[in-house]
């Protein structure tokens, strides 16, 4: 397979288009503050800090990664003064104002401590990068307490895939969240359903064949396993995490049960657990919390479980997925940048797949109807949820068209 290294068309796609993540990226730039990018291995964040880098205003800066062992042994010393006096000798002056971006820095645990003294200590601005969010929003937020400012970067969205396919037309932006029209859902029905199969991450969507997408995508599998799992966690037992994370694939949408994963992978049910906080943690997948105004309740009920990308679950569900449950995927990883996402389910069995931000029901069908939509709307009013929407993949009769495309969800 031929890889593409594009990061030089990735910067000129996001300049172009000022996507938001870029934006906001370079308005805090000048800030004060250390610019910290979270997000999961290859979703971009090592092209949005040299892209920042390119952006400075002087030249006194400097990149490290800490997936390189003498940076991480760097970093490892007791002396901060002596770790000073190495990123000279590397070609920073510290007299004046300095840049510092370091990659993937919850792989050195002293680095928060550091970080905190060279940035107290100097005027130095940190643009730092990880793959843990429990590292970055707790050991690394307690270190750091406003010091810095965390930006989480996710897969492209579908209106970030048609940039970097270079399909996006400003006049497409009145279609975003509004009813299904047959003219957008003509025009952009086989972009959105390529984006549905191979998901969202750069570097797959700049590939131009399906075979090459597949065998990055494997890649990215392999390589978040083989590193950051290893590195972060130190397991040894890479088969048994791999078969896990393909039975969860085959439960994307379904809520999670530890004692049926159990019996069904061999392994045992609190490493199981562990495991799937490793998973979440590391941004492969993503947990959500049944809406419930009753806290025990909450924390009583199971959580349904989502893939962060819906290209690494084609890979990972092969042919145990339905259809319905990849496309329930794509809506759930297109609504997760925007707020809270939660789900409510009565012990009847009655359910509404999504809640957004505590004030909007989802409900996800390939194919709706009046019915559904009525459905939704009482359960809906039962749990004083006043607005609501139908997600749908395509038009199950031409009179019905009170429903939003997936398409048309950014």
């Amino acid at each position: 397979m031929k890889r593409i290294s594009s990061i030089s068309n990735i910067w000129y796609l996001c300049k172009m288009y000022s996507l938001d993540i870029y934006q906001d990226l370079l308005a805090h730039l000048s800030k004060r503050q250390a610019t910290v990018i979270t997000g999961m291995r290859r979703v971009g964040k090592s092209t949005a800090v040299q892209y920042l880098l390119q952006q400075a205003s002087h030249s006194n800066q400097l990149y490290l990664d800490c997936e390189r062992i003498e940076i991480r042994v760097l970093f490892s010393q007791p002396d901060y003064e002596g770790i000073r006096e190495e990123l000279e000798l590397m070609g920073i002056d510290f007299s004046k104002p300095s840049i510092i971006a370091i990659d993937e820095i919850q792989l050195v645990d002293n680095l928060p401590s550091v970080i905190k003294y060279l940035y107290d200590t100097y005027s130095v601005k940190f643009i730092l990068t990880g793959s843990s969010s429990y590292y970055m929003k707790n050991k690394f937020s307690e270190s750091l307490s406003g010091r810095k400012k965390i930006f989480e970067m996710y897969p492209l969205s579908f209106k970030e895939f048609l940039v970097f396919k270079k399909h996006w037309k400003p006049l497409y932006e009145k279609y975003a969240w509004k009813p299904f029209t047959n003219a957008w859902f003509n025009k952009a029905k086989d972009w959105y359903e390529e984006y549905i199969q191979f998901g969202g991450f750069p570097e797959v969507v700049l590939q131009d064949s399906e075979i090459d997408k597949q065998e990055l995508l494997t890649d990215i599998i392999n390589s978040y396993i083989e590193l950051d799992v290893k590195l972060l966690a130190d397991y040894t037992v890479s088969e048994d995490l791999y078969k896990l994370v393909k039975l969860l694939a085959a439960r994307s949408g379904n809520k999670v049960d530890y004692s049926k994963l159990g019996s069904i992978s061999g392994i045992n049910r609190q490493k199981i657990a562990t495991y799937i906080q490793l998973l979440e943690h590391t941004y492969l997948i993503y947990q959500i919390a049944p809406f419930t105004k009753n806290i025990d309740k909450e924390i009583s009920q199971q959580k349904k479980l989502y893939f962060a990308d819906t290209g690494i679950l084609n890979i990972l569900g092969s042919n145990q997925l339905s259809s319905g449950q990849v496309f329930e995927n794509a809506v759930a990883a297109q609504l997760k940048p925007r707020g809270e996402l939660q789900y409510y389910q009565r012990k009847t069995g009655q359910e509404i797949d999504f809640i957004l931000r505590g004030n909007t029901a989802i409900e996800v069908k390939e194919t709706p109807v009046e019915q559904h939509k009525s459905i939704l709307e009482q359960r809906a009013s039962g749990i004083k949820v006043n607005k609501q929407f139908l997600a749908g993949r395509s038009p199950a009769q031409k009179e019905f068209k009170d429903f939003i495309w997936g398409g048309s969800i950014f």
